[in-house]
């Protein structure tokens, strides 16, 4: 009964976090380049076609812009993707989807026999997996990151690394900032699955992220 309060718990706080970063993208780039699209139409001057062109496409542009990110955030933010097909078929996904973006590039690599766990947990793991991402986006300014799954006997450990800014974990977690909070919702979910977490940085050396969840 604990083990399913956790749970509920835990996609509570996933979907609060999900509002916040639906809020966050739509605000920082959705809302800039509609609002752009939006100053190029209305500023269309009817005597001059060359430069109505020039805004029209410009316009065109930044709207297909728009579309391919608020459908890459549907994406990014579908569960159901993990109760139809699993967490693989998710990660996978996921992997394409930055390596759409052209941000880094990044290695997949999946060891073992999988073992396929309840959806609820298959859920959870791979948000920690997407925060982890989402931190080396934000703010690792890493040229190549790899992403590595292996399943033992007894366990799914997962690693997450990345060639940027990397930083100094003490200094981080004594600071309340966003950077805090991610390693502790990462730290706190990965608890609840009972299982461990280790993070490796330094700055200027990159980052390794890795835990490890039992099946059972």
């Amino acid at each position: 009964m604990d083990f399913e309060k956790s749970i509920v718990q835990a996609q509570l706080e996933i979907q609060e976090q999900t509002f916040q970063h639906i809020s966050r993208e739509i605000h920082d780039n959705i809302t800039l380049s509609l609002t752009l699209s939006k100053l190029n139409l209305h500023t269309l001057d009817w005597n001059n076609r060359e430069k109505n062109t020039e805004k029209l496409n410009a316009a065109i542009g930044l709207i297909t812009k728009s579309i391919a990110e608020l459908s890459d955030i549907s994406k990014s933010l579908n569960a159901d993707i993990i109760i139809q097909q699993g967490l693989l078929k998710a990660v996978e996904e996921e992997i394409q989807r930055i390596r759409q973006a052209g941000l880094f590039s990044i290695q997949y690599e999946l060891t073992g026999d999988p073992v396929y766990m309840e959806s609820p947990k298959e859920l959870i793991i791979f948000r920690i997996i997407q925060e982890a991402f989402n931190n080396i986006i934000k703010h690792a300014e890493a040229t190549e990151a790899s992403l590595i799954l292996h399943y033992n006997t007894k366990t799914l450990h997962v690693s997450v690394s990345d060639n940027g800014n990397g930083f100094d974990k003490e200094l981080i977690m004594a600071k309340a900032n966003v950077g805090q909070a991610g390693l502790k919702n990462m730290a706190t979910r990965v608890a609840m699955l009972k299982g461990e977490m280790k993070t490796n940085s330094q700055p200027g050396k990159g980052t390794i992220l890795s835990f490890s969840i039992p099946f059972e």
